[in-house]
This record gives structure tokens, C-alpha cells and sequence, in this order.
């Protein structure tokens, strides 16, 4: 983000310190849709660097907007400070906005103040906090007050692995400029923002584009290109068949959900292999899907009939089900390992090696590291997805609020729908059900797997919008309809 400001101030032209007043625009806009009580008071601490100088040009525009209680603390621990933030500061003195110096903690004493600007540190902070700005931070965060921070929290890290002990500043909401930062995906971020929002500030897109990365974001625009119409003439064999094998006489659940999901997105025929006690179970909720029913002794004779065969959810852990998924792996199908299925694989590390090449493995958090070892924290966990993708050649779906679609390219696609309500049993086999269903219907591995977690955590936010609680099985039923909304959506747009 920094070499994208150096290129939008030489190539635009803008000067780094107009740049820095959109950026103030910017975020003044969010906060105002937040907070349009002008009648508040408003205390903004300003490092001396260009974050405090985002802080003083966002309380000039603040005043400027009917705010009249504002107050500026610039934080005086450094001797250095930015051009532009000398600039804006000359430009706050020629208002009525009070301000004041803090050179220690015990400057600040009977503060009384609605809001909190956290302008202090911005996203160049690779080390914990020290000192002064610890005592500053924890100050700031005893007065319980509502807090937004300009572009990052004071001393969480943008990126990189985060420390054990977070000593930074708690948020409400921080407001970002033009990206999010990789960290705030991580769950270890609730610590430091309760949300965050992204505002554009004019930064060049073009140059943004080109750059190297492994992260990606996933947007509705990049859904709406893979998504393949139906066509005329097109049949039940066009859409392939799927096979699912799950389920357990105490977990016929969760084959249901998988199967009831791979049927809502679309694949021509489902076919569960499940235990000959939830035959009735299956006949009578789902008549649509066919049934291969299972017992300890069971193989699937044929696997090539099938376009894309999942396994694992309800399952079970047993030697005859690890004998089953031993021979699923020798088939070299598309395969979608899940749930119990990664359990068994856990215990048999031999079978990596024989996994066919863009396999998809979808485990959660626990399912992850009883794969491949113990972390600590979600940074080294998916540099661990990211390395074993590419060693082994295959997709890992590691689940979490924002699930990480890792692919053997070494790329990460970082999947943004999905809310809290979705928390709920069930939805792990929700996402396998429409994984197999979009292999099944001829999108490559890498394309199910990213429009599967899309639409299904965008199915969940349109269930969310009225409910408090959303089931996995009001999810399943929606997925159609998503599909459905999004290719029309898309076809408007042209």
C-alpha cells in the first residue's frame, strides 16, 4: 500500500498531502453514517506520523461538518514526525479545535469524551508496544469508550504472525484505506476491532492489480464470471452425478445436509452411500436423491461412473470406513475429503502421497492441525495450508469466519460472506454437499471450491438479514436461489 501511494502521487498527480486529505474525507464520510449526534464530544490522538496526520486533517473536517467539541492530543513520545503531518498540524492551529501535548500518561488526567479517534500508529508496526505507548493504550482503553481507528488499531500488526498477548488499542470499528489488512481475517483480530470498514481513497487501481501477491479477496464480480448458464438440450447427464458417501446410524444428519446441498446446486444426479438404517430417513426427505446403501463390507464397484465423490460427513472413524476412503483415494475421482474422513487421514499420513492431484480437503480449525501439527497462531496455520497445498498438490478449505480457499499454486483466495448466525452443526456438511455438486457439474476443483464457500456463506447473510440463527438446512435450500440471483444480477450488469 505504500508503493501504491509513492505510484497514485507520481502518476496521478496528487500531492502526498491531498492524498491524505481524501483519505481524511474518506473515513470523516463512514464515521458520520455511525455517528451523526454532532453534539458529542470527540477526542482524536494523534501520533506524529502520517497516521496523526490522517487524525488532525480528520478532525479539521470534523468541525468542519458540525462538530464542535473536539479535542486533539498529540502524542509527543517522538522527537520525528512526517511532513504532512507538520502541514495539517499548522492547519489545526489556525482553528478553534482545542488541542494539547502529551508527553507522559500523567498529562492526560479527568478526560471526559463521548468518542475516541485513534490516529496514534499506523500499519508500519512490526513490534509489539513498549513503554509510554503501553501505558497510553491502556489508558485509552479503561475509559470504555466507543473507539474508531484510522486504518489499523494502534498496535495490532497488519500483517505477519501476531503475538501471543495483544497490548494495542480495543476498537469498535476501524476504517481502512483503499484494502483490508490480511490480519484483520484472522480470528486473533477480534481483540484489537470489534468490525472493520474499507473506504477508497483514490489510490491507483491499475498499479494495485499488477502486483504479486498471494492473497485475494473474493468478490461477487469474480463469482459471477465462473458461473456457467444452463443451456437448451441440456439434461441430468449434462450436470453429472455425484456420489456422497456419509452418514452413521447415530449421524444420518449430516448425510442428509450434504446430499440435500448437492442437490440445491445443481448436480444432474445424487447418489448417497449410506447405511442401510437411513434408507427411510433419505426416501422420505430427499425422494430425488438415490441410495447406495452401506454396510461394514461395502466397496463402491464402479467410482467411474461418478464425476465427483465426497466423503467423510457423519461418517464415522472405524477401520472398514478408513479401509472405504482408502480405496476412494486409489480411484483417482475428484475427491472432497471432510470431517471424519480427515480424521482417518490424520491417522494414516501414508495416504498424502497418494491423493490425486487438486483432492480438496475441508477441514476446520481442529480438523486442520490434527492433519498437519499444532499452532499456535491463524498466520502460521496458513502458511502451513499454503506450503502443504503446493507440496501435495491439492486444495485446503480451512474453515473459519473467512475461510481460506488454498490452492496448489500457492494462491489464497480469502472468501468474505458468511456471519456469526451460520454457527450452527451442520454447515461444514452443507459446504461439502456444494463442493461435489460443482465438480460434479464440470467446474475445475479450484472453481468449485470458490464459488461453493461464496454462495454459501451469501446464502447464510440473506437468512441472517431476518433471523438471529440460521440452520445449516435453510442454508442448503437457499444455494439454488443464490445461484439463481447472482447469474441474473451478472447478465443485467451486461
Amino acid at each position: 500500500m505504500r508503493e501504491a501511494d509513492e505510484f497514485t502521487i507520481a502518476n496521478k498527480p496528487i500531492a502526498s498531502i491531498d492524498l491524505m486529505e481524501k483519505a481524511a474525507r474518506a473515513f470523516v464520510q463512514s464515521f458520520l453514517r455511525d455517528e451523526f449526534d454532532t453534539s458529542k464530544s470527540v477526542a482524536i490522538f494523534c501520533g506524529k506520523g502520517n497516521n496523526g496526520g490522517d487524525g488532525l486533517a480528520i478532525a479539521h473536517l470534523l468541525i468542519a461538518n458540525g462538530y464542535e467539541n473536539i479535542k486533539v492530543y498529540v502524542v509527543n513520545f517522538s522527537a520525528k514526525q512526517s511532513d504532512d503531518f507538520a502541514i495539517n498540524l499548522q492547519r489545526i492551529e489556525e482553528t478553534r479545535c482545542k488541542k494539547f501535548e502529551i508527553n507522559q500518561v500523567s498529562d492526560l488526567k479527568n478526560i471526559k469524551t463521548d468518542l475516541i479517534i485513534d490516529a496514534i500508529l499506523g500499519s508500519g508496526l512490526n513490534k509489539p508496544l513498549e513503554g509510554a505507548y503501553t501505558d497510553l493504550v491502556s489508558f485509552i482503553n479503561q475509559l470504555n469508550k466507543r473507539v474508531y481507528s484510522v486504518d489499523v488499531p494502534t498496535g495490532f500488526f497488519a500483517e505477519g504472525k501476531l503475538p501471543e498477548k495483544y497490548n494495542g488499542i480495543k476498537a469498535y470499528k476501524t476504517i481502512c484505506f483503499q484494502r483490508p489488512k490480511i490480519n484483520f481475517f484472522f480470528p486473533e483480530s477480534a481483540l484489537a476491532t470489534d468490525k472493520y470498514e474499507v473506504v477508497e481513497i483514490g489510490l491507483d487501481e491499475g498499479f494495485i492489480q499488477k502486483q504479486d501477491a498471494d492473497f485475494y479477496l473474493l468478490e461477487k464480480k469474480d463469482i459471477q464470471k465462473l458461473l456457467k448458464p444452463r443451456k437448451l438440450f441440456s439434461h441430468k447427464g449434462t450436470y453429472g452425478h455425484a456420489l456422497i458417501v456419509a452418514g452413521s446410524a447415530n449421524t444420518m444428519g449430516a448425510a442428509l445436509l450434504s446430499s440435500m446441498a448437492c442437490l440445491h446446486s445443481g448436480a444432474g444426479l445424487t447418489t448417497a452411500c449410506i447405511p442401510q438404517s437411513g434408507l427411510i430417513a433419505l426416501n422420505t426427505s430427499l425422494p430425488e436423491v438415490m441410495a447406495l446403501p452401506r454396510d461394514e463390507y461395502t466397496r463402491i464397484e464402479n467410482p467411474a461412473k461418478y464425476q465427483a465423490i465426497a466423503v467423510g460427513p457423519g461418517l464415522g472413524v472405524s477401520t472398514e470406513n478408513e479401509k472405504l476412503l482408502e480405496t476412494l483415494i486409489a480411484s483417482e475421482q475428484p475427491l472432497v475429503i471432510d470431517a471424519d474422513a480427515l480424521n482417518m487421514l490424520a491417522e494414516r499420513q501414508d495416504l498424502f502421497q497418494k491423493l490425486t492431484e487438486n483432492t480438496i480437503l475441508t477441514p476446520h480449525l481442529k480438523e486442520f492441525d490434527r492433519l498437519f501439527g499444532d499452532h499456535i497462531t491463524w498466520w502460521e496455520r496458513l502458511q502451513t495450508a499454503k506450503q502443504k497445498a503446493r507440496d501435495l498438490k491439492i486444495i485446503i478449505v480451512l474453515k473459519n469466519q473467512f475461510t481460506f480457499i488454498c490452492l496448489p499454486n500457492g494462491k489464497v483466495y480469502i472468501n468474505p460472506t458468511g456471519n456469526p448466525a451460520m454457527a450452527q452443526g451442520g454447515m461444514g456438511d452443507v459446504l461439502t454437499g456444494i463442493i461435489v455438486a460443482f465438480i460434479a457439474q464440470k467446474y475445475t476443483p479450484a472453481d468449485a471450491a470458490i464459488l461453493a464457500c461464496f454462495v454459501h456463506g451469501r446464502a447464510g447473510d440473506y437468512l441472517a438479514m431476518e433471523r438471529f440463527v440460521v440452520t445449516a438446512s435453510a442454508v442448503a435450500k437457499r444455494i439454488s436461489m443464490e445461484i439463481k440471483e447472482l447469474m441474473f444480477q451478472a447478465h443485467d450488469q451486461v
